[in-house]
């Protein structure tokens, strides 16, 4: 890409005149000879000016891979949408969002000067987003791709954490309640938290293989999943669920069945979304920053966008906690 000092250099002229002559200073008095070595350097060298990007032209495009009621169903993701516009609203940033259930999303966004994706794409979404720009961040997705910005969560820890907290409280029959998602109708998105799990189970000798289920990432996927546990009449004494809201469908069939949490089996969530909290008994879970990787997400693309025309890549992993309430309890020896 030509730069002024180039055009200085072609036009035997100082990249300071070259700048004032191609910025129309009308303060300048140069012969006119020079304006048009000048131009027509910059025309020889194919010179695009570069745009000043200020925070009220700034437009920044939101693919969401799930669709509206999705969204509803399951707040992890909502938080993170969230976590996007309050950023943007204090930065004055316009933002354009679509669903990628939406007909013609990617023309809707093909005028965007940086582009966030949440969710899981497929490697053809993925060519089809960077043909857009450049400047683009994947929030809640590990990319196959080394040159592609993330933003992921520490599963590692956090699902070690989790069953951690449940070794020390005596458990060492513990279930596990999953969600699958797919990139596309055949391919399955590859969810390590099951994989990290099952090796801590088989690491410290805790009895896991009836008790794990997948299913989809809601209340109803929950209930069902945990229906079909109980049926099985071999519970474990607590369950790791991979979502708040599996969590809380799970618990509904346990007290409907009057198996009581946490007398009679423990239960941890993941996400700590606001309902966690306002169950009965009030839910055990791992509180993932959703709204901030949100945040970030849209700093990062806004300051990459706004200082960088050849972003070099970045992949960030956020730190998650667990949070104790009621919905567990130590086992006696």
């Amino acid at each position: 890409m030509a730069t002024i000092k180039d055009i200085a250099n072609l036009a035997n002229v100082s990249s300071a005149t070259v700048s004032r002559i191609l910025n129309n200073d009308k303060t300048l008095s140069v012969p006119e000879e020079t304006r048009r070595a000048v131009f027509n350097a910059a025309k020889e060298l194919n010179y695009t000016k570069k745009r000043k990007v200020t925070k009220n032209d700034f437009t920044l495009g939101v693919v969401q891979w799930y669709s509206m009621q999705q969204e509803i169903d399951d707040p992890y993701y909502l938080q993170i949408r969230q976590g996007i516009e309050n950023f943007c609203l204090q930065n004055q940033v316009n933002v354009i969002r679509t669903f990628k259930s939406d007909q013609n999303y990617l023309e809707v966004l093909k005028n965007v000067d940086g582009l966030i994706c949440i969710g899981k794409f497929n490697e053809h979404e993925i060519v089809q987003f960077k043909k857009i720009s450049n400047k683009i961040i994947f929030l809640d997705m590990r990319s196959p791709n080394h040159e592609d910005s993330t933003i992921t969560l520490d599963f590692d820890k956090a699902v070690t954490d989790a069953l951690v907290y449940l070794k020390t409280l005596n458990h060492n029959k513990i279930g596990f309640l999953g969600g699958k998602e797919y990139v596309d109708d055949s391919i399955l998105y590859h969810d390590n938290r099951k994989e990290i799990f099952i090796d801590f189970c088989k690491q410290n000798n805790i009895t896991y293989e009836p008790y794990l289920l997948e299913g989809e990432f809601s209340n109803e996927s929950g209930y069902t999943m945990m229906i079909d546990m109980i049926n099985q009449n071999d519970l474990p004494t607590a369950i790791f669920c991979a979502s708040d809201p599996i969590a809380i469908g799970a618990l509904r069939a346990l007290q409907e069945r009057n198996i009581q949490v946490p007398e009679d089996i423990s239960l941890i969530g993941f996400d700590d979304i606001k309902a966690a909290s306002f169950t009965t008994p009030p839910l055990t879970t791992v509180f993932t920053p959703a709204d901030l990787m949100g945040e970030y997400g849209a700093s990062i693309v806004y300051n990459i966008l706004s200082k960088y025309s050849s972003p070099t890549p970045m992949q960030i992993t956020l730190p998650c906690v667990l949070i104790e309430r009621e919905s567990c309890k130590e086992l006696e020896n």
